[in-house]
């Protein structure tokens, strides 16, 4: 390969200047907790190589890729610019003259968020993503989605450590082609909340398009049909057969793996039970903050479950905000029930038990608390799997909707 200067802006031009800086420049050292599976690490090492002008080396190392994945459009479109580096000077990513520009764009996209995403992990260790507050105790791990990264985290529910939150692996993602805060149906946008995986669906039956699986979401959940937000229809599935991965913003809502990365996913799932929380951008905090955070609305849980007990209703109804709802009843139709009710009571005994906390990723200060409640006085026994919505107003946390699971 003749040695030139010019082609090392292949991946420069990719990645448009200031942000080759922003992911030339990261490079924390890599904990060795990370997992180094997946297209990333290759893409990344292919990216060194051009960087230091072995274009022969990097070209070795995308035929390698090639072969590991053989429909990664990505890495395609990089050999064939390394092989046209050998007779000219490299002027753009996808140097071929008849190269379709929307495509090329699709791809300068991705390993764009690839790459980012890759070389600056060190917050997946160091820090908690703020809304896994308290997984309970059989929830073994959690699913939390960046959509501005195309990222998807997995966390280990680690029981050892007070049920902290451990990362255990990263993914690339689709997700819907105009963004994310779905709001209706057919807006092909990726919804933002706090979600379940609720089946599996066999990829026999729903077609080759959605891969070697599909996962749908509660999407709307109950916080998304108050603010009048519908569609149906979110998943996190796979690709066609003949594909390996799509641009960033590619779906009509769903969040999209490639379909390894799926297959490693689906393991770790449990259906009814692994959380979905996404969002926009990830917020991030240390481990001493996470707990306080924890703690502080535990201790507004129990003053809530405390003050049901005292069959004292004022006290009761102070932890509910002027707005809450049920399915079927506002505040005042909550209150003459609970008064009616602890009327016939000499007294009231509440247990709760496998309590979850998952913080909203919304503009609102907003948790999902769900439980299981063993109710007992002295004229009725009842257990039921509860779920709140807490939200802060004023700087107090008030419980704004509440219903079964």
């Amino acid at each position: 390969m003749r040695r030139i200067a010019v082609p090392l802006t292949l991946i420069a031009v990719c990645l448009a200047g200031s942000v080759v800086t922003a992911v030339a420049n990261s490079r924390p050292t890599t904990p060795t907790t990370y997992s180094d599976s997946g297209a990333e690490p290759q893409l990344s090492r292919i990216l060194d190589e051009i960087e230091n002008n072995r274009l022969e080396r990097a070209l070795e190392k995308t035929e390698a890729l090639l072969q590991q994945y053989p429909n990664f459009r990505l890495a395609h479109l990089i050999k064939g610019d390394l092989l046209l580096a050998r007779s000219m000077p490299l002027a753009t990513f996808g140097n071929a003259q008849n190269a379709p520009r929307e495509s090329v764009s699709d791809l300068r996209d991705e390993i764009v968020a690839r790459l980012k995403a890759y070389r600056n992990r060190s917050a997946t260790t160091d820090y908690v993503p703020r809304y896994l507050l308290q997984m309970q105790p059989d929830q073994q791990y959690a699913i939390v989605v960046d959509t501005q990264k195309s990222r998807l985290y997995l966390y280990r529910n680690d029981a050892s450590a007070g049920g902290r939150p451990r990362f255990v692996a990263d993914y690339y993602i689709s997700h819907g082609k105009l963004g994310a805060d779905k709001t209706r149906e057919g807006d092909k946008k990726t919804p933002t909340g706090v979600y379940h995986v609720t089946s599996s669906l066999n990829p026999k039956k729903v077609g080759d398009f959605y891969g070697t699986g599909a996962f749908p979401i509660n999407y709307p959940n109950e916080w998304d049909r108050r603010q009048g937000r519908n569609g149906h229809g979110i998943w996190l599935h796979g690709t066609p057969s003949d594909t390996f991965s799509r641009p960033p913003k590619a779906s009509d809502g769903c969040v999209v793996l490639s379909n390894t990365d799926l297959d490693d996913l689906a393991k770790n799932l449990q259906i009814g039970l692994t959380p979905v929380i996404i969002s926009n951008s990830i917020e991030w905090l240390s481990f001493d903050d996470w707990k306080n955070e924890r703690s502080a609305l535990n201790k507004k849980i129990e003053e809530w479950r405390s003050d049901w007990e005292s069959r004292d209703v004022n006290r009761y109804l102070k932890h509910y905000s002027a707005k809450f709802k049920t399915k079927d009843q506002d505040l005042d139709q909550f209150a003459r029930q609970k008064r009616q009710v602890n009327g016939s009571k000499e007294w009231i005994k509440v247990k709760l038990s496998n309590v979850s906390m998952f913080r909203d990723p919304g503009k609102d200060e907003l948790v999902v608390v769900t439980f299981e409640q063993d109710y007992q006085s002295n004229n009725l026994n009842n257990q039921m799997k509860k779920r709140q919505y807490w939200i802060r107003e004023d700087g107090a946390w008030k419980i704004i909707f509440e219903g079964s699971a």
